[in-house]
């Protein structure tokens, strides 16, 4: 069955002087899907990141949310619209707790309801207990989230970015400073946050079998072009992609 597109890009180009980082990016996430978007480092996915959320203006093409153009919104303004984010480098309030991390974007999204946006007003205590059962983050919820390992902290990081409701869910290597174990059970949250919570996910990610297992479909950036998309199995067996990202098939 085919699904809505929730996030398109459309030729989308970005330069920076004389350096061109995207060139005519077009790119479909549909919603309810976990789509990937991989390709070998410098090749463009953390700035498309900070494109579809504001953080950098295209030079050129637009960004569509559930059909409505948000090239030209603010940041916050495209959070409020319902787009979340996590950072390669993490960003947690050392100092807080893991409970409270969390807790303090919720009591941001409930500030927004008073501004005419965010739905109705969240139980933030109730949903925070939740979100840390779902991300099993109940045993370090009274720990400051400094005092965590990489992999405990990304989890914090992601239920900061779910307590607001968001319906995409843009991951910038989450799997970063996880175990294999761990890595595996990712595997199967993110696919329960899209089955079950509704949450469409777009995920930047060097872990290629967490890709190619988690993902609907997936797109290759190379040199700042989507040189392939499509489903798991046809990226793994595009010739385009094994030159210049995956390698022979066996090596």
């Amino acid at each position: 069955m085919s699904r809505h597109p929730l996030l398109a890009l459309d030729e989308v180009t970005v330069r920076f002087g004389a350096n061109q980082v995207l060139t005519d990016v077009d790119l479909v996430v549909p919603a309810g899907e976990v789509v990937g978007l991989i390709g070998p480092n410098g090749a463009g996915k953390t700035t498309l990141f900070n494109v579809v959320t504001g953080l950098q203006r295209p030079t050129r093409g637009r960004v569509r949310f559930d059909r409505v153009d948000i090239s030209r919104l603010d940041t916050h303004h495209r959070a409020r619209r319902g787009i979340g984010r996590t950072f390669q480098r993490l960003e947690l309030f050392g100092d807080l707790t893991v409970r409270d991390n969390v807790r303090v974007a919720g009591e941001i999204r409930n500030r927004w309801r008073f501004l005419g946006v965010g739905g109705g007003r969240l139980d933030v205590d109730r949903e925070a207990e939740r979100l840390l059962d779902l991300l099993g983050l109940r045993a370090v919820a009274d720990v400051d989230a400094g005092e965590v390992p990489t992999g405990t902290a990304r989890l914090v990081e992601l239920g900061r970015a779910l307590i607001a409701r968001p319906r995409l869910v843009l991951l910038d290597e989450p799997a970063s400073g996880l175990t294999e174990r761990e890595t595996e059970a990712f595997g199967v949250l993110l696919r329960r946050m899209v089955d079950d919570e509704g949450v469409t996910v777009l995920l930047v990610e060097h872990d290629m079998t967490l890709v190619m297992e988690v993902c609907d479909h997936v797109h290759v950036l190379d040199f700042g072009q989507v040189i392939a998309h499509g489903t798991p199995d046809e990226v793994r067996a595009d010739e385009r992609v094994l030159a210049a990202y995956l390698g022979a098939p066996g090596a």
